[in-house]
C-alpha cells in the first residue's frame, strides 16, 4: 500500500462552502477553469443535509457511516422509497453519473432519467461496504429535465458523494475472438471515464483522512482522479501510469493540465522536484503531502516519469504546447539537467539520488514500505534513462538536433553504465537493484525497484534480461506479490515491453479478476475502484496487446500484434490519434489491417516479430524489410494510408 500516494476525493463536485481549516498552499500552475459547467448537482456529498434533494418516507440524511465528509443518505428496506434530485440542463453534453453506495439486500437501483425516461440504471448488488457505481454516457440537451435517483430494495441502502463526469471524447470499441478482452475493455473504459472531473465544478480542497471536509473550495480544472477516494487530488506517480489509458480515451486536456501543474511546481526552491500531489483545481498542493518547501513528499522516479509521459502525451495528441509551453519545456530541461546535478552528491556518477531519510525528505524509490535506506534505485535509474530518451525525441520534434544528439548519447551512456557497472555481474535475483546511503549494493526482490528495470528497458537484451523477467514473474506469483492491486498493475507493462505476451495477458486477467475484492485500504472500496486499475487496463489493451505507438505530430503510426496464445484476433474501432479516428485489427501475429477514418494521410509501419520471407500489402508482394528494436528482430512494411482507405499487411 502506498499510503502517501494519489488520492481521490469522495466529495467530488461538492458545491457547499466549507469552513477553512488552514490556508491552502498555492503553486504557480495554470489557473483553473472558471466557466460554470452546464450541469451542476446541488449538494452532491449531502454535507448540506437535504438541500437540493427530495426524500420519500423511510429515507433521510445520516451521519453514522459516510463515505466522505460527515453525512450520507439512507433508504430503509422496503419498496417505493426514493431519494432524488431533478435539475434543468443548461446546455448540451454527454455525462457519466457516479455515486458511492452500500446495500444490505437486493432490488435497489441507482437510476438516471431524462424527461421522465430511464437513460441508464444500475441494479445494485448486496454489498454492505461502499463501492462506486456509474451510469455512463447519458446524452443531454439544453432544457432537458435530468433526475438522479436512489431507489430502495429488500435491504437498507446508504449512498454518498455523487459525481458528474464529462464523457470522454473517444469511445473506442474492442472486438475479439476472446470474449474476456471485450468484457475487460468495456468495463475499464467506463470505469476510467467515471473519474474525470467536470471543469468549472466547485469542489472541496485538501480533503484527506484527517479533514474529510477539506479546507475550503476551489474551481476544478481539467483533471481526473489518480489515487485514493478519500483525498481531493491526483498524484504524480499514479497520473504517470494512467496517462496512456487517458490518452486512448482522448483525455488530452486533462493530461496536459495535470502535467503542467506538476511542471509548474518543479522550482529551484524545490530543488526541481515536482510536488507529489495537486488538488483538482490544478494549482493547490495537497496539504497532507506538502507541509513546506523543504518538508513534502517526493520520490526520485517521479520527475523522470513525468518527462517520459509528456513525450507520450505529445505523440498521442499532437498538441504543440508540449514543445512551445515554456513551463513544460523548462521542466524537461531542469529535470534532465539541474535535477540530476543537484541530487548526485553522495556518489557522483550522474545518477539522481534519494536521501535515505524517508519520503518527506526525498526517497530514491517508489517502494515506500521497505526499511532499506536507498540512495540509488532501479526504478529511479530506469526512469532517468527513459527521460533522456524522451528529451531526445522532444528535442528532435522541436528541431534542435544538437540537443537531441546530446540526450541520445546520454541515454546510451547511462544504459551502458547500468549494464557494465551499476547492476553488478549477477543474473536473476543476483542482479543489483539499488544502493544504500552507505554504498551497499542490494540484490533480491525490491518490488518497484525490481520490475521497473525491465519495464523501462534499461537492462540490455539477452540472457540477463530474460532471467530477470523470469525472476520478476516468479516473485510476483509467489511470496513477493504486492498486497495492493495498483502495484500489480505495472506487471503487464513490464512483460509487454519484452513481447512476453502470455505472461502480460496473465497479469491483465489477474488484475481484472480482482476488481471486486476489497482493497487493503478500507475506505477505498473494491480494487476496481482504484483508478489505476481501469486506466492501465485501457492502455495495456491498446499499447500492449495491439502494440499501438502513435506519432500524431508526424502523422505516423506503428503497430505490432502482441496477441497471447488462444486469442485468434483482436480489433478496435474508434481509436483516436491526434483527434482522428482509426480502426485496427490483428489476426494472429502475421496479419494486420488499418482503416483511416480521419482527414489526414498517415504513414503506417506495420511491424511483425521475427524474420519473415514475404510481405504482402493488400495482396501485392513487397520486399521484406527487417530491423532490430531492443534486441528483437522485426519484419515490417511502411505504407501510406490516405483518408477513407483500408490497408492490410501480411507476412509469411
Amino acid at each position: 500500500m502506498r499510503h502517501t500516494r494519489p488520492a481521490r476525493l469522495a466529495l467530488v463536485a461538492a458545491t457547499a462552502l466549507l469552513t477553512a481549516l488552514a490556508p491552502p498552499v498555492l503553486g504557480d500552475g495554470p489557473a483553473a477553469a472558471t466557466a460554470q459547467p452546464p450541469l451542476t448537482i446541488t449538494n452532491p456529498g449531502f454535507e448540506q443535509g437535504s438541500t437540493g434533494w427530495t426524500f420519500t418516507q423511510g429515507t433521510g440524511v445520516a451521519t453514522n457511516i459516510p463515505h466522505g465528509g460527515s453525512r450520507l443518505i439512507y433508504l430503509d428496506a422496503g419498496a417505493g422509497r426514493k431519494v432524488s434530485q431533478t435539475v434543468t440542463v443548461g446546455g448540451p453534453g454527454t455525462y457519466d453519473f457516479s455515486a458511492w453506495i452500500a446495500t444490505n439486500g437486493t432490488g435497489a437501483r441507482f437510476a438516471v432519467r431524462v424527461n421522465g425516461a430511464v437513460a441508464g440504471a444500475v441494479d445494485l448488488p448486496n454489498r454492505s461496504t461502499y463501492a462506486r457505481y456509474t451510469v455512463s454516457r447519458v446524452g443531454l440537451k439544453a432544457g432537458d429535465r435530468l433526475e438522479i435517483a436512489f431507489e430502495s430494495g429488500t435491504g437498507w441502502v446508504n449512498a454518498d458523494d455523487v459525481m458528474v463526469s464529462p464523457a470522454a471524447p473517444a469511445d473506442p470499441v474492442v472486438t475479439s475472438s476472446d470474449p474476456k478482452i471485450v468484457e475487460m475493455f468495456g468495463w475499464a473504459k467506463r470505469k476510467a471515464n467515471s473519474w474525470v472531473q467536470l471543469p468549472g465544478t466547485t469542489g472541496p480542497l485538501n480533503v484527506d483522512e484527517r479533514y474529510p471536509s477539506g479546507s475550503g473550495t476551489g474551481t476544478y480544472g481539467p483533471s481526473y482522479w489518480a489515487g485514493y477516494a478519500h483525498r481531493s487530488a491526483y498524484y504524480s506517480r499514479d497520473m504517470a501510469h494512467q496517462l496512456g489509458g487517458a490518452a486512448v480515451l482522448g483525455l488530452h486536456d486533462e493530461n496536459k493540465n495535470m502535467l503542467r501543474a506538476f511542471a509548474a511546481s518543479s522550482t529551484a526552491t524545490h530543488a526541481y522536484f515536482p510536488v507529489w500531489a495537486v488538488n483538482f483545481d490544478n494549482r493547490t498542493y495537497l496539504s497532507i503531502d506538502y507541509h513546506s518547501s523543504t518538508n513534502y513528499v517526493r520520490e526520485v522516479p517521479a520527475p523522470f516519469e513525468l518527462v517520459e509521459k509528456a513525450n507520450e502525451a505529445y505523440r498521442w495528441s499532437g498538441d504543440p504546447a508540449y514543445l512551445d509551453d515554456p513551463v513544460l519545456w523548462d521542466f524537461y530541461r531542469h529535470t534532465t539537467e539541474e535535477f540530476v546535478e543537484l541530487h548526485d552528491a553522495r556518489k557522483p556518477n550522474g545518477i539522481a539520488e534519494g536521501t535515505g531519510n524517508g519520503i518527506f525528505a526525498g526517497a530514491a524509490s517508489y517502494n515506500e514500505l521497505g526499511t532499506e535506506r536507498l540512495a540509488e534505485s532501479g526504478d529511479a535509474i530506469g526512469s532517468q534513462y527513459q527521460a533522456y530518451l524522451a528529451m531526445a525525441a522532444l528535442a528532435t520534434s522541436k528541431g534542435d538536433s544538437a540537443l537531441a544528439a546530446d540526450f541520445t548519447a546520454k541515454a546510451a551512456a547511462l544504459k551502458e553504465y547500468f549494464n557494465t557497472t551499476w547492476s553488478g555481474t549477477g543474473s536473476g535475483g543476483s542482479m543489483v537493484r539499488g544502493y544504500t546511503v552507505d554504498g551497499q549494493a542490494l540484490t533480491g526482490w525490491g518490488k518497484e525497484n525490481s520490475w521497473f528495470m525491465p519495464m523501462k528497458r534499461i537492462i540490455a537484451p539477452g540472457a540477463r534480461n530474460d532471467a530477470y523477467l523470469a525472476y520478476v514473474d516468479q516473485q510476483a506469483s509467489g511470496s513477493g506479490r504486492p498486497g495492493n492491486i495498483e502495484a500489480i498493475s505495472y506487471l503487464p507493462d513490464t512483460f509487454f515491453a519484452h513481447n512476453r505476451n502470455d505472461t502480460a495477458w496473465k497479469w491483465m486477467k489477474y488484475v481484472y479478476d480482482q476488481r471486486d475484492v476489497q482493497h487493503p485500504v478500507s475506505r477505498q472500496g473494491p480494487n476496481g475502484d482504484y483508478p489505476e486499475v481501469s486506466y492501465t487496463l485501457v492502455g495495456q489493451t491498446v499499447k500492449g496487446l495491439m502494440g499501438v505507438e502513435p506519432d500524431a505530430p508526424a502523422r505516423r503510426l506503428t503497430t505490432q500484434s502482441r496477441l497471447p496464445s488462444g486469442m485468434d484476433w483482436l480489433g478496435i474501432d474508434g481509436l483516436r490519434i491526434g483527434g482522428e479516428p482509426f480502426a485496427l485489427r490483428h489476426d494472429g501475429a502475421t496479419r494486420s489491417t488499418l482503416t483511416n477514418d480521419g482527414a489526414s494521410t498517415y504513414t503506417w509501419e506495420a511491424r511483425f516479430p521475427g524474420v519473415h520471407t514475404s510481405v504482402e500489402v493488400d495482396g501485392a508482394a513487397r520486399e521484406a524489410r527487417t530491423k532490430v528494436v531492443d534486441g528483437t528482430a522485426y519484419t515490417y512494411a511502411e505504407v501510406s494510408v490516405p483518408p477513407g482507405t483500408t490497408v492490410t499487411v501480411q507476412v509469411g
